[in-house]
């Protein structure tokens, strides 16, 4: 089972991702967890690239940098780890790159986007999409509590233009499911359980 957190930064997938780990592992559910970029040594070389404030990077880079980060995790970790039953959490996928790449950046039609997206992927659909929807000044309030990298300095016009490209793909997929991210921690860990 293939099965990924989306929202922009600061909406509170890491500690859902953890909560939800455990909880499969306590009912004998073997997991991975992935974070994009990363997860191997190539995509983490890539990714320190990436979140590197220090970095001037071309939008288009940007994009192919972290579709290059996929590719490898999904052909070296995630694909074996589906294929021995395990189940495997992704803190971001495809989504992202369309939301912050695609909406964000606007760095290519979408529908080109979307191309890249298959080919990085292998063609891999998650079965379950949870999604944190939260406020921007929420969000932000909770980033500015810690060092920011290149993609979180982007600026509030960049997270609009993010957060209204993640409610046009919520309304293309029915994998979507719709949390409340300023909801008790608690609260959301036991609503994700209820669609498992």
């Amino acid at each position: 089972m293939l099965i990924n957190f989306e929202g922009i930064d600061g909406c509170g997938k890491s500690t859902q991702i953890h909560l939800l780990k455990q909880y499969l592992e306590e009912h004998g559910r073997q997991v991975q967890v992935y974070r994009e970029p990363g997860g191997t040594s190539i995509a983490e070389k890539i990714r320190s690239i990436l979140l590197d404030s220090k970095n001037n990077m071309s939008v288009v880079s940007e994009l192919l940098l972290f579709s290059a980060a996929r590719a490898q995790l999904v052909q070296e970790k995630i694909i074996p780890a589906l294929n021995d039953g395990v189940t495997v959490i992704l803190d971001r996928f495809y989504d992202s790159t369309t939301a912050y790449q695609g909406y964000g950046r606007s760095v290519l039609p979408i529908d080109e986007i979307c191309v890249l997206n298959k080919m990085a992927s292998y063609g891999l659909v998650p079965e379950i999409t949870f999604y944190l929807r939260i406020s921007q000044k929420l969000a932000s309030e909770r980033r500015l509590k810690h060092a920011q990298d290149r993609i979180e300095m982007a600026g509030n016009e960049f997270y609009s233009r993010v957060l209204d490209g993640y409610e046009k793909i919520i309304k293309e997929h029915s994998r979507f499911i719709v949390l409340d991210g300023a909801q008790p921690i608690e609260s959301i860990a036991k609503e994700i359980r209820t669609h498992l």
